[in-house]
């Protein structure tokens, strides 16, 4: 365990060199705009990380409806039966036919 306390050190030279460089750019004539733009620009991230989980979701919408569109056309696809039989129709009852005369020759 005589590694930890050089381990620890090694942490806490780090965090103070990171601070160090960090006061440091603070310093720097345009630290002020390029903090300003990086905070920017992790918001924008932020709102484009939103917008692709969204894009996410709706491509599973879609993909289940197209997976629905797909089965209704291939049900459609299919030899259609008739469920239903028309009714019988009682055919209609005929005249009984009128012997024609023929065409009188007296004249």
């Amino acid at each position: 365990m005589a590694e930890q306390p050089q381990s620890k050190d090694l942490f806490t030279r780090l965090a103070e060199a990171g601070e160090e460089a960090i006061h440091k750019i603070s310093d720097f004539p345009g630290a002020a705009k390029l903090t300003e733009t990086v905070n920017t620009l992790r918001t924008r991230v932020d709102e484009l990380q939103k917008r692709v989980r969204g894009l996410d979701e709706l491509e599973q919408r879609l993909a289940e409806l197209e997976r629905r569109v797909d089965k209704l056309a291939a049900a459609n696809s299919a030899p259609h039966r008739r469920t239903t039989r028309a009714a019988a129709s009682k055919p209609k009852p005929t005249k009984p036919k009128e012997p024609t005369e023929p065409p009188s020759e007296s004249g």
